[in-house]
């Protein structure tokens, strides 16, 4: 037990240095060598844990969307129906994007630059919460207790909304007389993005 603990310790501290350089840089100008060097290892010891740059990408993209899907699954407990349980996941989100800029930066360097994971393992790795989510949408519009709509156009939608205020903060400065990115800034756009969408979904 006490070979193994310094080896998961390693191994977290090259997840957490590989996501802020795949965050800020993308992952065709990261080096290993530049991760091993900020974690204080060598090489050879980052790629015992992770045999190719590619194979820790990876890692670390299914760790991010990992933390997501956990939080959305802890978002969705209970037993509320209709609009209380889109409002939920509506704060559950930006409470996620808010806490994790890593997530918000990969996420979009996948989208837009068509990185090496989002076409196959992202994809099959998305897919089934993607579905359950239509599913649930569609249940509850048939029932009435949502107004129609779409409903993967409608969490596409909702997913570009908050994703967009906080990937697109520099922008964003540039219109506001204010930083987005400030607490103060978040809560006025959860409660208009929330207020969209009541408007748009309650019955």
């Amino acid at each position: 037990m006490e070979a193994v603990a310094p080896a998961q310790g390693t191994r977290a501290q090259i997840l957490e240095v590989a996501t802020r350089c795949f965050a800020d840089q993308g992952f065709a100008a990261t080096s290993l060598n530049e991760i091993a060097d900020q974690v204080g290892i060598r090489r050879p010891s980052l790629l015992h844990h992770f045999p190719s740059k590619l194979d820790l990408y990876k890692a670390v993209i299914m760790q991010t969307f990992g933390d997501w899907f956990e939080l959305v699954e802890d978002a969705v407990q209970g037993t509320d129906t209709g609009w209380p349980q889109v409002e939920r996941v509506l704060n559950a989100a930006f409470v996620f994007f808010e806490q994790h800029p890593e997530f918000v930066r990969l996420a979009r360097r996948e989208a837009i630059d068509g990185g090496p994971v989002l076409s196959d393992e992202l994809g099959e790795l998305l897919r089934p919460q993607f579905e359950r989510a239509v599913a649930y949408f569609e249940r509850e519009m048939e029932s009435g207790r949502l107004r129609r709509y779409d409903a993967r156009h409608l969490l596409l939608t909702g997913y570009g909304a908050i994703l967009s205020w906080f990937s697109d903060a520099p922008l964003a400065t540039a219109l506001l007389a204010g930083d987005p990115l400030s607490p103060e800034w978040v809560e006025a756009q959860r409660r208009e993005v929330i207020e969209l969408f009541r408007n748009a979904l309650k019955p």
